[in-house]
């Protein structure tokens, strides 16, 4: 079951929601809107699974910056969001889809146990400016049903604060 604003605001209150910084403004009926960070990861043309990826970081100007198509772009969430009680799911907006922005495509489902910046898959099908701090997707809180989950306390990628590459590689060593 989704929750709805009322339902996200008091469970923030409650502590069983974490955002920050939490701007009631930037609610809707039953998501939170979310802001891009100001890095953003390019990375190279051709990409091998059993090696570490090469890429370039790049600081978002006040100005914007041209994401290009056939380019792989990693950001992530300007606002720290997570929780001990419910699942998360980043999704991207549909008014950024509408003009070719594709977000979290293959992994929209946060954790329950976690809190943190999280790591953005930003692809387009045409050249798009995006600029740093801009909303750029929403995030919805999940009621979790059945036995007691198991919190993510050993994630892989759990304690970042910015956008993190892929260790996939590792898997296939």
């Amino acid at each position: 079951m989704i929750l709805t604003k009322l339902e996200i605001i008091k469970q923030y209150h409650k502590k069983n929601i974490k955002i920050e910084p939490f701007i009631e403004s930037m609610l809707n009926p039953n998501s939170y809107n979310y802001r891009l960070n100001n890095e953003l990861i390019e990375f190279d043309e051709t990409l091998d699974a059993r090696e570490k990826p090469s890429f370039k970081k790049i600081i978002i100007p006040p100005e914007g910056y041209i994401l290009m198509p056939g380019k792989l772009y990693l950001s992530s969430t300007y606002e720290k969001i997570g929780s001990d009680k419910f699942v998360t799911q980043l999704i991207g907006r549909s008014s950024l889809g509408r003009i070719g922005l594709f977000l979290q495509i293959t992994a929209p489902l946060g954790h329950v146990g976690t809190f943190h910046n999280w790591t953005l898959e930003l692809k387009v099908v045409q050249p798009l400016k995006i600029y740093p701090f801009m909303k750029i997707g929403q995030v919805t809180f999940w009621k979790i049903k059945g036995r007691k989950a198991l919190t993510y306390q050993n994630g892989e990628y759990k304690q970042f604060q910015s956008a993190q590459i892929s260790k996939f590689y590792k898997e296939l060593i």
